[in-house]
């Protein structure tokens, strides 16, 4: 059975080390990841994640057997540069990536030496707290072109009838220097444009996702895209299947409406 695919809004840094300081903020969030795994159930034999902290001149694949950890933030307790997410990679699944993706026009490599950055760890943790499922990053094209992702998204849609959940790990809304009441107009306003533009038609929605530059308030949302373009490829993994809202809070860090995707 073919699998969805998923845009996930993957919240701040290491917090499900850090219950203890946020409390129940990251609630939602961590309850809509688990229902990812519910819904995906055990046709799940790996999961490819496409991580917006994996930036590279052209697509590469970490295929690593045991990668190791990459604290890609600054700041936080010295208890949260001590996590381990100990899940096995699949050099395998990153052959199998990189040979669709170049096959389609869209060279690949390979990384062995690649860890998991808190894009993926943070985010893979409440989907599978044991750590014993297979992961492979994807990073993103440095160009960040929308429609490159979108392709490769497309050239990667096999892989869901071969039991790998795509994962695109970003943030709906992702502007630090107004991550707070300063950044709520913003993101609520980019938030309702994209909660339209997934509900149109595909046609129209991959033309609208191409267009995000003109979406109201899109560059106060995203500075710089990096944290949006893992939703290109999710999309183009299931371009002509319909899309639904897993995710979604107004009051995120207090203020801020952030979002994530299933599509399938």
């Amino acid at each position: 059975m073919t699998l969805p695919t998923y845009f996930v809004s993957h919240g701040g840094g290491p917090w499900p080390w850090m219950k203890d300081q946020y409390g129940r903020a990251y609630d939602k969030l961590e309850a809509s990841l688990q229902a990812m795994r519910r819904d995906a159930g055990d046709r799940v034999r790996a999961v490819l994640v496409v991580t917006s902290h994996w930036e590279t001149p052209g697509f590469m694949l970490s295929s690593g057997t045991a990668p190791g950890m990459i604290y890609d933030y600054g700041g936080f307790p010295p208890h949260t540069y001590q996590v381990r997410y100990p899940a096995p990679g699949e050099p395998a699944l990153a052959q199998q990536a990189a040979a669709l993706l170049s096959t389609a026009g869209h060279p690949a490599g390979l990384d062995p030496a690649r860890g998991f950055d808190h894009g993926t760890f943070s985010m893979l943790y409440p989907v599978y707290p044991e750590a014993a499922m297979p992961v492979v990053q994807l990073s993103l094209r440095r160009d960040l072109d929308p429609l490159g992702h979108i392709e490769a998204g497309r050239a990667l849609a096999p892989l869901r009838d071969d039991g790998v959940l795509l994962i695109g790990s970003g943030l709906s809304y992702h502007n630090l220097r107004q991550f707070g009441p300063s950044g709520a107009a913003a993101s609520k306003a980019f938030d309702g444009w994209l909660q339209q533009a997934l509900a149109l038609p595909p046609q129209e929605r991959t033309a609208a996702l191409l267009g995000w530059l003109d979406a109201p308030m899109a560059r106060a949302a995203h500075p710089r895209e990096e944290h949006l373009i893992p939703l290109m490829v999710a999309l183009g993994a299931a371009e002509r299947e319909p899309a639904a809202c897993v995710y979604h809070e107004e009051d995120f860090f207090g203020s801020l409406t952030v979002s994530s995707f299933r599509f399938g």
